[in-house]
């Protein structure tokens, strides 16, 4: 692998390119589902590749190839080569790096246990017995349970000196019951919306959210739901979420709006670009005092968490928002320059055939002090909502709307009645603003968002959002439609 990286760095330097990296990724995936009693998918992949990135000129060409042999090495980068010098003839803003970056190491998620070394015997008598246990519930018309395991395996080098060799793990899976009846389609899910929960980990994370334990809970509370009363409409209230629900509301409202790339109109296209616009930048009032937004690559189990990102840049950690002001973007070499700031390892690729962009690592709201039970028993009035349904949200991240699968109403500092088809909007800084309590670390998940698209050609991203419950004052939530 070094030869091959070292051969397409040299070529692209003696054909003249101001910069060059290249990455070789090996990639291996196996995921499997049970859907109402059947084995319903069993999907494995291996995939290996490489990409070359030039700067010629101020401006980039990228190339990639399946092939790892010398000859086609010298191809793409020669292709990679002719992209950049044919760009170049467009005028623009020429592409500035910032400080070198010669990264040297190995990486490797921390596992317990490799996913992979479990045989598929087991895995599957582990959906099955879900299956099994939702089964039990009179009422649940549709059942499905999954797992899904990745084996990342990354080599990069660059012509500043950069070379490192890195290995990600991840394991996801969770279960979904569907129940049917009273007029009413009602989904729970486990241990996160739409049946997936996903972490860099190993088969130790599966254990631990023991699917069958927890099946029967989620597919009584879907039959319940058909039956329960709709949730308030039109009323402005106090709100808590759960954190599963928050951590898809940070990954909208505040991991998107601060990627850099966006704020500078390069993704306009695709989703839109954003409020957060640079001369907020240190000066704008995002959230209320406890709201501390951060951005890393280092904490466990995060999807967001590796050794450098797709520039060889460390894994770091900085905030985005400190004690409600918004003080940082999520950046690349590139745009951090145009700043006057130092990339945050935030540029990465979904393959081997695609460019680095600026993505989502780990954007998280830091714990506060509360105790759930405790910050439930101080509303005297308001709705907790958990568990993602539904969203919407406009191309600058401003206004929104989330529909979530469950609800309680709050009456005097008690969970009452189950509430069904509850949505709740606002507009971002103003909902952040009105964040009066966060739970604690004891209630703190790492959460994965294994989907996050961006870019042309689409780019499909693996992110990573810790929360705890929090509590938002004087919230608008009425029903799905």
């Amino acid at each position: 692998m070094k030869e091959l990286l070292s051969r397409a760095l040299n070529l692209a330097q003696l054909r003249g390119a101001q910069y060059a990296d290249m990455r070789i990724v090996e990639n291996r995936t196996q995921s499997l589902a049970v859907k109402n009693g059947v084995v319903d998918s069993l999907n494995f992949s291996d995939t290996i590749g490489f990409g070359v990135r030039v700067l010629v000129d101020g401006v980039w060409g990228f190339a990639s190839s399946q092939n790892l042999t010398p000859d086609e090495v010298d191809r793409v980068t020669g292709l990679a080569l002719k992209i950049a010098q044919a760009s170049a003839l467009v005028s623009g803003e020429k592409v500035q790096l910032g400080p070198a970056v010669s990264s040297q190491g190995v990486y490797s998620t921390p596992i317990a246990i490799d996913p992979f070394s479990v045989t598929l015997e087991e895995k599957l008598a582990i959906l099955l017995a879900a299956d099994g246990e939702m089964a039990k519930v009179q009422g649940v018309r549709a059942r499905r349970s999954n797992m899904a395991f990745i084996c990342e395996h990354k080599w990069f080098a660059n012509t500043e000196g950069a070379f490192i060799e890195q290995t990600i793990y991840e394991t996801g899976g969770g279960l979904v019951a569907t129940a049917v009846g009273n007029g009413e389609v009602q989904t729970r899910s486990y241990p996160a919306a739409f049946g997936r929960q996903q972490q860099t980990a190993g088969w130790e994370v599966m254990q631990k959210w023991d699917l069958p334990g927890n099946a029967q809970r989620i597919a009584s509370e879907s039959v319940a739901l058909l039956t329960a009363d709709a949730c308030p409409a039109g009323l402005t209230t106090t709100l808590i979420l759960g954190g599963d629900q928050l951590a898809l509301q940070i990954h909208e409202s505040c991991g998107h709006p601060t990627e850099l790339d966006r704020v500078f109109g390069s993704e306009a296209a695709y989703a839109g670009t954003s409020f957060l616009t640079t001369e907020k930048l240190d000066n704008f009032r995002y959230g209320s005092n406890i709201v501390n937004l951060t951005a890393d690559s280092v904490r466990p189990l995060g999807l967001g968490t590796f050794g450098w990102d797709d520039e060889g840049v460390p894994a770091t950690s900085s905030p985005l928002v400190k004690e409600g002001l918004f003080v940082g973007y999520l950046m690349s070499r590139e745009t951090a320059s145009q700043l006057g700031r130092t990339s945050n390892a935030c540029m990465r690729a979904s393959g081997w055939n695609r460019i680095p962009i600026v993505r989502m690592v780990n954007v998280s709201l830091e714990p506060g002090d509360w105790k759930l039970e405790d910050l439930i028993a101080s509303t005297d009035d308001g709705v907790y909502m958990e568990t993602n349904r539904s969203w919407s949200i406009d191309d600058k991240r401003y206004n929104f709307q989330f529909g979530t699968e469950m609800g309680y109403e709050i009456k005097n500092g008690k969970l009452g009645r189950m509430l069904r088809n509850c949505t709740y909007t606002g507009i971002t800084p103003e909902f952040w603003n009105s964040c009066d309590a966060i739970c604690n670390a004891d209630h703190w998940v790492m959460w994965g968002t294994p989907n996050c698209g961006k870019g042309q050609p689409s780019q499909v991203a693996h992110t990573g959002h810790g929360a705890a419950p929090a509590r938002f004052r004087n919230v608008k939530v009425g029903v799905l439609k």
